[in-house]
């Protein structure tokens, strides 16, 4: 095959944290799969990889609504959706909100 290693294609997680990375520049990010818990609801997929968790800590979203913050992520991860990923549960945030928030 000329010598052309072949590399597997990375987890949705994996994708998920790169684009948002890049797009973001996040203080924090965590990207959980929680597709475990929705086998058997609409979108779910034998494989999983369809419904994750996500936080971002970003000044990118300084001045931004929660609108608006939501419209920025499902942009940036437009791909992912036309490619089977499902549902975001999204926790968006300031360093500042991030500082101050209980959860």
């Amino acid at each position: 095959m000329g010598g052309m290693t072949q590399i597997a294609p990375a987890s949705r997680a994996d994708r998920l944290t790169a684009v948002l990375t890049a797009t973001f520049a996040p203080e924090a990010l965590r990207v959980i799969d929680d597709s475990a818990h929705h086998a058997g609801h609409m979108g779910a997929a034998p494989g999983g990889q369809t419904h994750y968790s996500v936080l971002v800590v970003s000044s990118a979203f300084r001045g931004m609504n929660r609108v608006a913050r939501s419209r920025a992520v499902h942009e940036a991860l437009a791909a992912e959706f036309a490619g089977g990923l499902h549902a975001l549960a999204l926790r968006l945030r300031t360093p500042e909100e991030h500082a101050n928030a209980r959860d």
